[in-house]
């Protein structure tokens, strides 16, 4: 997209409709309230960065092991400051670090029941407080509203990753 499209782009009624409602998700998003009543129900005294730990090891062990490295890089933290996360929930219970099944040198990241019940927490205070949001919604609003935003997030990740793989290439 050269600039002309781009300028086009910005001027459409919709987009800038989209971009102002992204800005003002992203500022209640920031306060992250859902995470803090999971914290708060289920384990205080976590911090945000649990959760967002907690999060990484559950979308990483769909594709296999996870490892201290595997969280640093998705969570785009320096590995040490992974490293300090994680030992810090072994501590509270809530990962548990054990030999790799296929490389017996290698350490991996689980997590504890106690780990998976906060995840539970998590689902539910978010699945809450979105039928919280929609509950005056019509059943095909919430389906249309489901199907379009799940379509949007995709391509949002889609182009945010060809953005990081363009700046890559031209460091």
């Amino acid at each position: 997209m050269n600039l002309t499209d781009t300028d086009h782009a910005t001027n459409e009624p919709g987009i800038l409709r989209i971009g102002q409602s992204m800005t003002r998700m992203r500022l209640m998003t920031g306060r992250r309230l859902i995470g803090r009543l999971a914290i708060q129900s289920v384990a205080p005294g976590l911090e945000l960065s649990h959760l967002d730990v907690l999060d990484a090891v559950r979308r990483a062990q769909e594709a296999g092991e996870v490892t201290v490295g595997t969280i640093a890089e998705m969570m785009r933290i320096d590995p040490s400051r992974a490293s300090r996360i994680v030992a810090d929930m072994v501590g509270r219970n809530i990962l548990r670090r054990r030999a790799s099944q296929t490389d017996a040198r290698r350490i991996i990241v689980v997590m504890t029941p106690l780990g998976q019940r906060l995840l539970s927490e998590i689902r539910a205070q978010k699945l809450t407080f979105v039928s919280e949001v929609v509950k005056d919604w019509k059943p095909e609003e919430i389906e249309a509203f489901g199907e379009l935003f799940e379509k949007f997030i995709s391509g949002y990740e889609d182009v945010f990753q060809a953005r990081i793989k363009d700046i890559a290439e031209e460091a």
